[in-house]
């Protein structure tokens, strides 16, 4: 797919299905809203208008849109393009299409700061430059995100070189260490802690209150829409390190900036939703199929699709066995895992424009 209408027809049905999956995350669930009744108390929050007297139930339905689906839905779509582009990141980064952000070691460090917050009971986290509660879970899983990314590229580095392969192989490494730490912490925990431990673990879009939500999507925003320049950079590095340093990239530097890049936005997104793997797997792959390895258009396009599967992954774990919420870690891994054998399966796949 190279013609400029092409793309733009891709573009339109992807910005299409979002709108559609957002329609339908907000209006369906346990309470149903309609269009209308949701327009309407759009308008009441904004100042316009005034909400009918029904017996309580636009008072009712107008908190769990504002205060429940609402903000749901925007970290849905935060975290799934995050995760998305991140993932497409990645796979450029190490010109390798089974690459996944998970394989630095990112996820797996924000879930053993979140496990030692919650099992330890890291009170002086919480007090920290007057951290409340609400915040202290998230920081801890950041900086778990944090540091274990910070060894990897301590490890990948040679000289004033960054080995990509080394790195790769550390970030395994990380991963496997960071896991078994959060095993053992999941071991000594009391009831309450592991179930907490457990259900963060899943992934969860459930508990994000729109202050938390505000303060933390546009730095992962921000990072996004950072990674979108280096797509020259990327798709120079598909011909090598060498063949890229010769067209007049700074490599080592571009290398440097989109790890950091990927670790802020990927930890940031952990931290408020829990651990969603697969989605910087599926998607890119996924895309790259039919648009091709050029990285201006894939970039920006597995972000429109990385937000479109976590919405329905999230409105799939809340009507499926409604009332009961499936964790969406779990939806995820039960469509990525299968696709991830048969990636295996196929992996002839050359990655090539």
């Amino acid at each position: 797919m190279n013609s400029t209408s092409t793309r733009r027809t891709l573009f339109t049905g992807l910005s299409l299905a979002l709108c559609v999956a957002v329609s339908i995350s907000v209006l369906s669930g346990s309470i149903q809203i309609d269009l209308h009744e949701a327009l309407q108390i759009l308008a009441h929050q904004f100042g316009f208008g005034v909400l009918p007297e029904e017996g309580g139930d636009m008072q009712v339905k107008q908190a769990v849109l504002m205060q429940i689906r609402l903000p749901r839905v925007a970290l849905a779509i935060i975290t799934g393009l995050t995760l998305a582009v991140s993932g497409t990141v990645m796979q450029g980064l190490f010109r390798n299409p089974l690459a996944d952000p998970g394989l630095m070691g990112i996820s797996a460090g924000c879930a053993f700061g979140a496990a030692l917050f919650a099992v330890l009971g890291a009170n002086w986290l919480a007090t920290l430059g007057g951290l409340s509660s609400v915040w202290a879970l998230p920081v801890a899983a950041f900086l778990g995100g944090l540091l274990s990314t910070w060894l990897v590229f301590f490890l990948g580095r040679s000289g004033q070189r960054t080995d990509v392969a080394t790195m790769l192989l550390a970030g395994i490494a990380i991963n496997v260490i960071a896991t078994a730490g959060t095993s053992a912490l999941k071991f000594v925990a009391d009831d309450q802690a592991l179930r907490g431990v457990v259900f963060w673990l899943m992934g969860n879009l459930g508990s994000t209150p729109w202050d938390r939500l505000l303060w933390v999507a546009p730095v992962q925003l921000v990072s996004v829409f950072a990674m979108f320049r280096y797509a020259p950079t990327l798709n120079a590095l598909l011909l090598g390190e060498a063949e890229a340093q010769h067209l007049g990239f700074n490599v080592e530097r571009s290398k440097r900036i989109l790890i950091l890049l990927v670790a802020l936005s990927v930890g940031l997104s952990v931290s408020l939703a829990g651990v969603i793997g697969f989605v910087g797997l599926v998607v890119p792959h996924l895309l790259r199929r039919v648009v091709g390895a050029d990285h201006r258009v894939l970039l920006p396009a597995s972000a429109l699709l990385g937000a479109v599967l976590v919405l329905l992954a999230d409105w799939l774990s809340r009507t499926l066995l409604a009332p009961t919420e499936i964790p969406v870690g779990i939806l995820m891994a039960l469509t990525g895992g299968p696709f991830f054998i048969w990636l295996l399966l196929t992996t002839r796949y050359r990655f090539v424009r």
